[in-house]
């Protein structure tokens, strides 16, 4: 039987070894260049009429895996399965140059319509947990959104850690989270995989606060959908160009607030993630003599299941050899 899940794994471990093979050697673009390179041919040997819906950008912009593209074996065959699909061949380019870690590479999956057509734009987040869900309004006070959820987490405020991108633009919402007496997280880059560690127990997480890309919004909602946890969404406008140009996407209140079910509405969504440099959440590609090994998480909506899974890509040889650690 076709398990879409199974497969789109496949395509996050081979795009998570192909830019780990880069990792540390200072350039982003390269890191970048091999991810894409290798998502786009594995996507191809999919029995699937995928169209990338969030990607690498415009056509112009990028040679593959650009917004638009047809993807899959079965693009130009009648009756095969139809998604739309999201990714983010390397999230963290500059984690893996410098060998930082935090580094993943990510897919979503849905029927046709069952994920946002983010613009490339900045977007207002929060994220919580399932535990917080409900609690918070983007709106609300920081201090406000704070105690809400160490209320519904039964702790202290100052027990709960935040996860901010370490960016100037962030400077009062740092101070108001330090104020609240909570405690700030600073990462560099891969606010996605922050949205994934609120909503799964024991990662240390408690919430993301703060701006980053809308296409990774979309693509935290498509997890968060999977894992019962909350994002509320904003776009960010830059100037009257960029207000045009979601119009012409079809957003109509570029102010509006969008709900998790909203970013990512589809009924079978599907989700996987594979780690490059060791997370929070999934620890980076270990390259040994006799193989690879990857840590992954993939996840559907429906049926509701969560998958954290170790992988060993054995090399091809007679006298290879399985290791358990």
């Amino acid at each position: 039987m076709f398990d879409l899940s199974l497969e789109v794994l496949r395509v996050v471990e081979d795009a998570a070894i192909a830019s780990a093979r880069t990792m540390g050697m200072g350039d982003a673009k390269t890191a970048d260049h091999a991810a894409v390179e290798s998502m786009r041919q594995c996507l191809d040997t999919i029995a699937i009429d995928g169209t990338i819906v969030i990607g690498e950008g415009e056509r112009d912009e990028a040679p593959m895996l650009f917004i638009g593209e047809k993807v899959g074996a079965g693009k130009d065959q009648p009756g095969a399965l139809s998604v739309d699909i999201a990714v983010d061949p390397l999230e963290g380019t500059n984690l893996c140059a410098t060998g930082a870690g935090g580094a993943i590479t990510v897919l979503a999956a849905s029927e046709r319509g069952g994920l946002l057509h983010a613009p490339d734009c900045y977007m207002e987040k929060i994220v919580v947990g399932p535990a917080a869900k409900g609690a918070v309004d983007l709106e609300a006070p920081v201090k406000q959104n704070l105690k809400a959820i160490a209320r519904r987490l039964q702790r202290g405020v100052d027990d709960l850690v935040v996860v901010v991108l370490d960016r100037p633009r962030h400077a009062q919402l740092m101070a108001d989270i330090r104020e609240a007496g909570a405690r700030i997280r600073l990462i560099g880059d891969g606010d996605l995989s922050a949205g994934i560690a609120a909503a799964v127990s024991g990662t240390g997480v408690h919430a993301v606060m703060g701006s980053g890309g809308a296409p990774e919004g979309v693509l935290t909602a498509a997890a968060l959908r999977c894992l019962n946890g909350e994002i509320q969404g904003r776009l960010v406008v830059k100037d009257e160009a960029q207000k045009e140009r979601m119009q012409a996407m079809g957003i109509r209140d570029p102010g509006k607030i969008y709900t998790t079910a909203e970013l990512a509405p589809g009924r079978s969504i599907v989700f996987a993630a594979s780690g490059v440099t060791d997370g929070n959440l999934l620890k980076g590609v270990r390259f040994f003599g006799d193989g690879t090994r990857t840590q992954s998480i993939v996840m559907t909506h429906s049926p509701a299941r969560v998958r954290f899974i170790d992988t060993v890509h054995l090399e091809n040889k007679p006298d290879v050899k399985v290791r358990f650690r």
